[in-house]
């Protein structure tokens, strides 16, 4: 095969600034292939001419041939180079879910406690749990910066904080959230304890017990236990694996149930990855505020896309002020530090009360340190990695799951976040895979988790938010084995 400078060139000008060169190097094989410039068998340019052509070291160039070695994309030959293999078999998406008929009451608290004691034993990979900040770890910054905090603050940070949070940062949020379109007054802003104590705020603010709240389906379990802690019902509304909840279905649930509130992950969605368009974003929040139910957007991912720009928050498109929208760092920086918070739209006043009487306020030091990470720009320098680590990594385990899963596998293609959510056989029953992985040192999040109606038991969830090792490849092996018994 013949490369020649004029259509090296051309491929080499359209790089993505945001990507690691050795992916650039990945991305350019791509395309390559997809010109029908490389086919199944053709050498690749070799190391040298590549280096040459692109302007980058010939080591940038071998680790982006490994990882197409590694994605299964491209094979070494002794003292000849690397060649372009067949395909992977391709792997399906997830089907579309019929929406359920009834509201249901919840009942996960005992499969949730087996789940959270399998994270947090010795020696368990934990593939089941969501902590995308793991993958690119900011720890030495942000101890940096901590330190700092602490001899400039002196024993301030000893004392309580404001109720509704440290002003400084809820300032930074505020400016952050201009850069979307989103214009507010950071007095608005309400700093919890993480994003699960901002979702359970905003459910005590807009419903009672007995009533039905519309969730994702499948959607976060986090959000199933405080429906069923706060004595409500849920109804499924299904998941388009691209672009969020259906609409039609939310359109006709609302027809037919008694729908008082609805909790979706309107950015990426927790555990299909999808990402909800804007204008489905604008249309979802149009479609509940003429009929007076509010919205709480679940958008702890939202910081974490892997396209061209982030998501509008449905705060956004609120005419209303019926949404509410919950986020924290945990997702981006450190689940340790415990700092969300909650835009309250018009329930500010009830949000505000429920926040003094369940924690009354939030770590002033934890929040005083955010505040400094943000406006040392090292925040968005570690999102910067962040997301380049967990898209490489999805793609990574995507092509694990091809490798070492049983044909017929379905998997989500996520467009952010870090998780990937698996469909096995019909037959197959993803809580005794949970037992069995548990048995070989691995975790993983059994599909029921993510149903209030135990739907999805030929499911689980899979996350790439980790550090990626050899280990981690070897455990990927073990659970497709496992995987083809279940």
């Amino acid at each position: 095969m013949t490369y020649t400078v004029e259509v090296m060139m051309n491929l080499a000008i359209q790089r993505d600034q945001t990507e690691f060169l050795y992916q650039q190097v990945v991305r350019l094989v791509r395309q390559l292939q997809q010109q029908q410039l490389l086919r199944v068998g053709d050498r690749l340019p070799s190391l040298r001419q590549l280096s040459q052509q692109l302007g980058i070291s010939i080591p940038t160039v071998r680790q982006g041939y490994e990882e197409l070695e590694r994605l299964g994309m491209v094979e070494a030959r002794d003292r000849s180079g690397y060649y372009l293999k067949a395909e992977n078999r391709p792997t399906c998406r997830p089907a579309r879910l019929p929406l359920s008929s009834e509201p249901v009451p919840v009942r996960q608290q005992s499969l949730l406690e087996q789940f959270y004691q399998a994270v947090h034993q010795p020696g368990i990979l934990p593939l089941g749990i969501a902590q995308p900040s793991m993958a690119q770890p900011s720890e030495k910054a942000l101890l940096r910066t901590m330190r700092r905090v602490t001899t400039l603050a002196g024993q301030q940070v000893m004392h309580y904080g404001p109720i509704d949070g440290f002003a400084p940062l809820k300032r930074q949020l505020a400016f952050r959230y201009l850069d979307v379109g989103l214009s507010l007054q950071p007095d608005e802003l309400i700093i919890t304890n993480g994003g699960q104590e901002a979702l359970a705020i905003a459910l005590q603010a807009v419903a009672k017990a007995g009533d039905v709240i519309a969730v994702e389906s499948p959607t976060y379990f986090g959000v199933l236990e405080l429906i069923e802690t706060l004595g409500m019902m849920a109804v499924e509304i299904p998941v388009c694996p691209d672009d969020g909840i259906w609409l039609d279905d939310l359109q006709h649930a609302l027809a037919h149930q008694p729908i008082r509130a609805c909790v979706f992950s309107s950015s990426i969605s927790n555990p299909m990855g999808s990402f909800m368009p804007d204008a489905q974003r604008e249309a979802l929040v149009l479609m509940l505020e003429q009929r007076g139910i509010p919205l709480i957007e679940d958008d702890v991912y939202g910081e974490l896309y892997f396209g061209a720009a982030r998501g509008r928050p449905a705060q956004c498109f609120s005419r209303k002020g019926l949404v509410l929208t919950c986020s924290s760092f945990s997702k981006t920086v450190a689940p340790s530090y415990r700092v969300g918070w909650l835009l309250p739209g018009r329930f500010g006043t009830e949000v505000w009360r429920l926040k003094r009487a369940l924690s009354f306020a939030s770590s002033l030091l934890n929040q005083w340190t955010m505040s400094e990470f943000i406006a040392s720009g090292d925040y968005d320098r570690n999102l910067k990695k962040l997301r380049q680590v967990l898209k490489l990594n999805k793609e990574r385990m995507m092509a694990l799951v091809q490798q070492y899963f049983p044909e017929g596998t379905k998997v989500s293609n996520p467009q952010g976040g870090a998780v990937l959510w698996v469909e096995l056989a019909k037959q197959a029953d993803c809580s005794r895979l949970f037992q069995q992985a548990l048995q070989q040192g691995i975790s993983i999040a059994p599909g029921t988790l993510f149903s209030p109606s135990q739907k999805f038991c030929n499911c689980f969830r899979l996350s790439f938010g980790v550090r990626w090792q050899p280990e981690l490849e070897r455990a990927m092996q073990k659970l497709g084995i496992l995987a083809r018994q279940a």
